[in-house]
């Protein structure tokens, strides 16, 4: 009923609108000839120039062609590019209606029903082309209209015209203006107002040096003035280089300007709309980039074509995370569309020579990325601003090192260069307080498939165009253009600790989203199950206890409410078992539904695995998704137990888990960990630096309440075993590490030899987010290890998780004292 109404209503509105614009003065645009068809003799008879045809504006093209094409009835209206008429203001029926294209201009500015919906119901008479259009009978090219009633039209001056049209035009271009009628006067002005018989009269054409709009009209006694035209022309500057457009800056000093026969030969052709340029007269300043991103639909080049490139300067960020206009750098561009133009002058023109990265060329920073906040320049000291020095310029890389493992068709590598971080046991490189490794070089292949780990390297050099996407600077090239590639000797390892007759055993080992869900991307792997459990059996020499992170629930992905993780945990018993393994026993506290982020449906949580043969699980009551743990009396309140899990701190994290565990008569208890990601967090070749780490702020809250239950367990006994290990999501030397070790902890990570000390790879800087501590009391009798089987490997080499895990071995007594840390047993 609702929607038969409408109809009613708006068939009433049309025959109103009709009603009023009969009585109303007519608008003319010309004066229209004689012979006049209807909309459904033009449909039958689609075929003819300058064809005149009435009708009643009843809409526009909503979509489709052909059969498929539908109509848009009613305001408001998305688009200004055609019109639909029919025979009646009422007609529905998309088989008597005929849609007609709007050119630009006049036509188009006086018709459209986006910008003038009071159009809709109108008759009106225009004069074009019948012909095909949206694969129905149509109406094109469209030259002339008029609104029409019952009295003819007043007589109306044709309107001016302008060779060249409005656009980009080269200082001290010519305009001509003219009107089809015949003997009219053409008046003009130049300064934004409408023009009358009192402005400037045309007498030649008009001379841009500057930009301008020009505003005309035509004038001729007995007939009414044509309706105002208007041209506007942007002024592009000529004679500039590519360096002069680059500037020794992160922005063009000539952002949102229009150049002209800007020259260069074509380097690199990213797809059919961009390609890359470089200039053949470099200047000799370094600072300055000889290389620009081109835009240009459809622009049909190839390396070597020398090209004169006419359009308006960008700073455009390319491609990138959902926020990357907040944290990208942009790339300067011409982007020669909307009168812009890429005209070939030769082809098969030499490449310039490239610029040679490290040693053999130009040095790369290899500490600083920026230490300025972009307030100098300074492309010799500054990572950011030597990479952007470099924009769109060919460069090489001499005998490329692979420091992490290929990732979304990329690799991140490097080269000789003076000063540049050492490489740890895996063939990478370690981040520190203050290296963030700037040497780090992305080179994108565009190959996903390509395998590649830490340690291979590639005998020969890598040619490429530098450019920037997803929060890096990347040197552009294709799988084909490699040189030779060799596999280097990075294996996975095996830990030497092993749990003994009074040595205990524990690790941390973050199992990357793991479930009983074998489907999906997702889902856990029939392969990825086996090879955690091989890893836990043969690689970490099955530890008395194991905390495990990321979790899931028995369906993992599946989002159904349903949080209970029994059939995850017996999934991966079985396999250990299979493999050899303890007969290991689970315990974890389901997280509430949604509450505890990941995966959503996923519900991550931490939990523990141990060998009842080595160790069992302290007497006392499971706790709940909402009750918090407490320490009296020298055990928990609830084993296992939450830490404080109703504070805000932990809103859509991973609440920590305590449990106590007694080994050969001795109570030691362990707080799995997993603290809130760094997502948020902006790059560190971002446009913001020094780069805001939000995430920071719930770590350190995590961190401090870790830390006062550790204090606690330590007021109500002082001689307490205490063991936190998990992912926490943060570097050895950052402020949460410090907080959560605070005076109670020692950090074994620290202990651990800087060559050894990393445990996931992030854009090719190895790093530690994984850690174990101990407290004080254990660290006399602690040896530590991780274990490097993942995070430098992709699964083509057997990787299982995109974690190393950490291995400790302790030596539990009443009071170990404090003494020299070792570190093998």
């Amino acid at each position: 009923m609702k929607t038969k109404s409408y109809k009613k209503l708006f068939s009433l509105a049309l025959i109103m609108v009709f009603i009023v614009s009969m009585l109303s003065p007519m608008v003319s645009k010309k004066a229209i000839a004689a012979d006049v068809i209807s909309v459904s003799d033009a449909i039958s008879n689609n075929t003819g120039s300058d064809k005149t045809v009435e009708g009643y504006i009843v809409g526009a093209v909503k979509g489709g062609s052909g059969t498929s094409i539908s109509f848009q009835l009613s305001a408001p209206f998305s688009q200004d590019t055609n019109l639909a008429i029919a025979d009646s203001p009422a007609e529905t029926n998309k088989a008597k209606i005929l849609p007609v294209q709007l050119p630009a201009g006049a036509v188009r500015d006086g018709l459209n029903l986006k910008a003038h919906p009071e159009n809709l119901g109108k008759k009106v008479q225009i004069t074009g082309d019948l012909m095909a259009y949206f694969s129905v009978p149509g109406h094109k090219n469209a030259k002339s209209f008029s609104f029409t009633g019952d009295t003819p039209s007043e007589p109306q001056a044709e309107p001016v015209t302008a060779s060249p049209d409005s656009g980009l035009v080269k200082s001290g271009t010519k305009v001509a203006l003219s009107t089809a009628t015949e003997n009219a006067a053409v008046y003009y002005t130049l300064d934004g107002t409408n023009p009358t018989s009192s402005s400037s009269r045309y007498s030649e054409p008009l001379t841009i040096n500057e930009d301008a709009t020009v505003k005309a009209i035509a004038i001729k006694d007995g007939l009414k003035n044509s309706e105002i035209s208007s041209f506007k022309y942007t002024v592009a500057l000529t004679g500039l280089r590519i360096h002069d457009i680059q500037g020794a800056s992160h922005q063009s000093p000539f952002a949102n300007k229009s150049v002209a026969d800007v020259e260069g030969v074509v380097t690199h052709v990213v797809d059919a709309n961009n390609f890359y340029m470089q200039d053949t007269t470099p200047d000799l300043d370094e600072n300055t980039s000889e290389g620009i991103l081109i835009y240009k639909k459809n622009h049909g080049l190839k390396n070597g074509d020398l090209v004169k490139t006419t359009g308006q300067v960008k700073e455009w960020v390319l491609d990138g995370y959902p926020d990357k206009l907040k944290t990208d750098l942009p790339v300067t561009e011409i982007n020669a569309e909307n009168g812009g133009s890429v005209t070939v002058t030769e082809s098969g023109h030499a490449l310039p020579a490239t610029v040679v990265l490290g040693d053999k060329g130009r040095h790369i920073p290899t500490q600083i990325i920026d230490n300025d906040n972009f307030g100098l320049f300074d492309p010799k000291e500054d990572g950011i601003d030597f990479y952007e020095s470099l924009e769109g310029m060919r460069v090489e890389v001499d005998n490329p090192k692979i420091v992490a493992p290929q990732n979304y068709g990329e690799l991140v590598v490097v080269t000789n260069n003076k000063g540049n971080t050492p490489f740890n046991t895996s063939g990478a490189i370690n981040i520190s307080k203050a290296d963030y490794n700037p040497e780090r070089i992305f080179v994108d292949i565009n190959d996903s498939s390509f395998i590649a780990k830490s340690g291979d390297y590639f005998k020969g050099n890598i040619t490429g165009v530098m450019s920037y996407s997803f929060s890096n600077y990347k040197v552009l090239t294709n799988k084909d253009q490699l040189p030779t590639f060799v596999e280097g000797k990075t294996k996975p390892e095996t830990t030497k600790l092993r749990g003994k007759h009074k040595k205990l055993t524990i690790a941390s080992f973050n199992v990357e989203n793991f479930s009983a869900n074998k489907d999906g991307k997702d889902g856990t792997s029939d392969e990825k199950a086996e090879r955690i459990a091989d890893s836990i059996v043969h690689n970490l020499n099955a530890p008395d206890i194991v905390g495990l992170i990321e979790m899931q629930d028995g369906d993992g992905p599946v989002n159904d409410g349903k949080t209970d993780a029994k059939d995850s945990a017996d999934r991966l018993i079985n396999e250990i078992k299979a493999k050899g393994g303890p007969s290991y026993e689970y315990t974890d506290i389901a997280p509430i539904d949604g509450k505890d982020g990941g995966i959503p449906g996923g519900n991550i949580r931490v939990a523990f695995i141990y060998n009842p043969d080595r160790v069992s699980l302290a007497p006392g009551t499971k706790g709940t998704a909402t009750q918090a743990v407490e320490y009296k009396n020298g055990k928990l309140s609830l084993n296992p137990g939450r830490i404080d899990p109703a504070n805000p701190a932990f809103e859509n994290s991973r609440k920590p888990l305590a449990a106590q565990f007694l080994f050969n008569g001795e109570k030691v208890t362990v707080i799995a960990n997993h603290f809130n990601s760094k997502g948020g967090d902006q790059p560190m070749f971002g446009k913001n630096q020094p780069p805001v780490l939000s995430s920071e702020v719930q770590r350190l809250q995590i961190a401090g309440i870790v830390n006062n239950f550790v204090k606690s367990i330590k007021a109500d006994d002082p001689k307490a075993n205490v063991v936190l290990l998990g992912d926490f999501n943060d570097f050895e030397f950052t402020p949460a590490l410090e907080e959560v070790k605070g005076n109670e902890l020692s950090d074994m990570i620290q202990e651990v030899p800087y060559p050894e000390r990393y445990s996931y790879s992030y854009q090719g800087n190895a790093q530690v987010l994984d850690h174990i501590l101990v407290s004080n009391n254990l660290k006399k009798d602690t040896n530590v290890d991780i274990v490097h089987i993942n995070s430098q490997f992709m699964e083509q080499h057997g990787r299982a998780s995109d974690h190393d895990p950490v291995v400790v071995q302790v030596k539990l007594k009443e009071d170990c004292g404090l003494h020299n840390f070792k570190k093998a047993d």
